[in-house]
């Protein structure tokens, strides 16, 4: 799982510009959590197109996630990129006045979609191409929010694993803090992904590694000496969020169907 940090500090900042440019943007703007991935794109997009060019949204909920916010906004001024700071507070509030609920997942959904709306608007304003951030693991594992966190224009963090994600944030000398503080969502107070998950990312990564990279069945991953009800979870997580990293499935009916003929960009001039 090592991988050649230059090198792919190299493709990503050129993925990021062309494909910004492709899509007609020579912005891009992303939600700044001051965790981990965000902070490594945010250090990409600025090599990729220059600070001038970059647009961070900060969004907390109340002080649930105080740490993170000090991370955002120390990042925002060492790369010299544009941000601001955009309570969401008051609009899920108001939601939960209306319609109340006891479930901490449910109420960290709504804030990953309120936080995804603000920054489709703030797209809309700025003429910014949208960077997600969500890494290979959490994409594998459907450790995300359907169309919150997990919607964006362009994804340079998708094929890294979380732990590949640390290694490259090593290389671009993100801030050590953030390099090595407890991964969390800041859904809710003292929140953090491996409880959550109920597994290290280091441990997880391996496993989905050979599952999913070495293409390795059940069996020879066990016999590799991971634990056999771990890797059995894992696959079952892998499973159930597959409708997450999919497209919706369309009924064909015609000759020429989105998602199933009608596959290129430009192919309308054919």
């Amino acid at each position: 799982m090592k991988i050649n940090t230059r090198l792919v500090a190299k493709v990503l900042t050129n993925f990021i510009r062309e494909e910004t440019h492709k899509a007609g943007f020579d912005r891009a703007i992303l939600g700044l959590s001051g965790g981990l991935d965000s902070t490594v794109c945010a250090y990409l997009a600025a090599q990729a197109l220059g600070s001038d060019k970059v647009f961070g949204l900060v969004m907390p909920y109340k002080d649930f996630d105080a740490e993170g916010v000090r991370h955002a906004e120390k990042v925002a001024e060492i790369l010299k990129i544009r941000w601001q700071k955009i309570d969401i507070s008051p609009q899920i509030d108001a939601y939960f006045s209306v319609f109340p609920t006891d479930s901490s997942l449910l109420k960290g959904n709504k804030m990953a979609r309120e936080r995804m709306s603000i920054l489709y608007d703030f797209s809309a304003r700025d003429k910014a191409l949208i960077l997600g951030t969500n890494n290979k693991t959490e994409l594998l594992i459907g450790y995300g929010t359907i169309h919150g966190d997990m919607a964006c224009g362009i994804n340079p963090m998708g094929d890294l694993y979380k732990t590949q994600v640390r290694e490259l944030g090593k290389y671009l000398k993100i801030p050590e803090e953030i390099l090595t503080k407890k991964p969390t969502a800041g859904l809710w107070p003292g929140q953090a992904d491996e409880e959550e998950i109920g597994l290290s990312y280091e441990e997880l990564d391996q496993i989905l590694y050979h599952l999913v990279d070495l293409r390795q069945p059940v069996e020879e991953v066990i016999k590799a000496g991971f634990e056999e009800s771990k890797v059995r979870r894992i696959i079952e997580m892998i499973k159930k969020s597959e409708f997450k990293r999919k497209m919706p499935p369309i009924a064909k009916i015609s000759n020429r169907t989105v998602g199933h003929d009608f596959l290129y960009p430009y192919d309308w001039d054919k």
